[in-house]
């Protein structure tokens, strides 16, 4: 029987002696949730679980792009498309897109995430030659402008990668899981370029159409670990991964549920998890907002609960407003309330 290892994720200054640190960061458990296929969800102490399943957990996650994971980290959303469903249009002139990514950075953001083909659902697929023209001078301006921070490129497509890296990206972020066009994994394993391995359940044109799993929680997990056992035969390091469940992409507003309610589930993979949930439509669904850019306070509150299962990385528009809330938070959980005036 296939088993599958969800920690029980705490903080707080005051732990017990046999408490583990989750993956070298500001969580630690000292139980575990077993989850199957076959059998009810079971709750046992971390000593009921094999070696190789704790070492997966605890292993710190190493740095990627120079980006480390002790803390929360924000990824800042700069879509140079017309078509996004929240920002479509907003970054498209190359000035606008540099003073994006600027002013994300100034505010908080540890990555930018440039994006020029949108992913909404009912998109349709844009030209290889045409997302270049969209992505790769902006980066270049971006460098130009003096920004280090470590540039992601959102793409599905190998030409787009490998022309993005030579701008000046140190990550492509692939929305398929690199199962779209088989030779960008290909050519971030003969590079070295880290990536970051995103669960999707079909096409953006038509992934909302009514979408089926068995077990979504289970069926994300599986996907995930077998698109970085790919991963690794293609010469990329598990220390080079970040995995992201995908929370809109193919999923309902129950699946999404079901995943964020247990996303530390993902733990197991041995790898930073991020989770993108930014002003998406379920947000607005559950806090009744129709509108994409007034989600804020939804989009925080959903990214704060991730943070608490321990995932590493939130993907974001709104930089500031989550930069504030999770400095308040890990205020709030890492001092002890006694020193507090």
């Amino acid at each position: 029987m296939t088993r599958y290892i969800r920690p029980l994720v705490q903080t707080g200054p005051a732990r017990p002696r046999d408490a583990y640190t989750l993956a070298g960061g500001w969580c630690w458990f000292t139980h575990v949730e077993i989850l199957s296929r076959t059998a009810a969800p079971s709750v046992v102490p971390v000593t009921g679980i094999e070696a190789g399943e704790l070492a997966a957990l605890v292993a710190e996650r190493p740095a990627i792009a120079g980006l480390s994971f002790e803390g929360p980290r924000l990824m800042g959303i700069l879509n140079v498309t017309p078509d996004s469903f929240s920002d479509g249009g907003r970054h498209q002139t190359l000035s606008d897109a540099v003073e994006g990514a600027i002013r994300m950075v100034s505010k908080g953001a540890d990555l930018i995430d440039i994006g020029g083909e949108s992913t909404r659902p009912g998109a349709v697929t844009v030209a290889p030659e045409e997302e270049i023209q969209r992505t790769a001078p902006v980066i270049q301006a971006i460098r130009e402008a003096g920004v280090a921070a470590p540039i992601s490129i959102d793409t599905r497509k190998s030409a787009v990668g490998r022309t993005a890296i030579c701008a000046g990206a140190n990550i492509v972020n692939d929305v398929s899981g690199f199962t779209y066009d088989l030779e960008l994994a290909a050519n971030c394993g003969k590079s070295g370029t880290p990536v970051c391995l995103m669960h999707a359940q079909g096409d953006p044109a038509t992934m909302q159409d009514e979408p089926q799993y068995d077990d979504v929680l289970l069926d994300v997990y599986d996907f995930l670990e077998t698109q970085i056992d790919v991963l690794l035969s293609l010469g990329i390091r598990r220390s080079s991964i970040i995995a992201d469940p995908g929370i809109g992409f193919g999923k309902s507003q129950s699946h999404n549920l079901k995943v964020l309610s247990r996303i530390s589930l993902f733990h197991s993979l041995g790898v930073p998890i991020l989770l993108g949930a930014s002003r998406k439509r379920f947000i607005g669904s559950i806090g009744d907002e129709p509108v994409a850019d007034k989600r804020v306070a939804g989009s925080v509150g959903v990214a704060l609960a991730a943070i608490g299962q321990g995932v590493q990385l939130i993907r974001a528009h709104d930089i500031a407003e989550h930069q504030q809330a999770i400095a308040l938070w890990q205020a709030s959980v890492t001092q002890d309330l006694n020193e507090i005036e």
